[in-house]
């Protein structure tokens, strides 16, 4: 167990930095899209994205998330974290 007197002591200063350079051309962020959706709205209204994202969540309850992205011309991608999510929104949920 460490004492309260050896966390007061500690010093991080001693240790060597050590340097991580990434080339910003050859580093890619690889998204997960199998759990995703592109949906669009079929009224003639204008849609407020943050009333309909709100409304979405409040109706799906998704388990784990979700993120919604207006894609432009009433179109919208969502973004499931668990299959479960997206299986129940495929399978006839609002």
């Amino acid at each position: 167990m460490v004492t309260e007197i050896e966390l007061a002591n500690v010093n991080f200063a001693d240790e060597e930095e050590e340097l991580i350079q990434f080339d910003k051309d050859s580093y890619v962020v690889e998204e997960d899209n199998r759990f995703c959706l592109v949906g669009k709205t079929l009224i003639d209204c204008v849609v407020r994205f943050p009333s309909l994202k709100k409304t979405l969540v409040d109706l799906w309850h998704p388990l784990g998330g979700v993120s919604i992205t207006d894609i432009g011309e009433k179109r919208y991608f969502f973004r499931f974290f668990y299959k479960v999510d997206n299986k129940r929104v495929m399978d006839g949920m609002p």
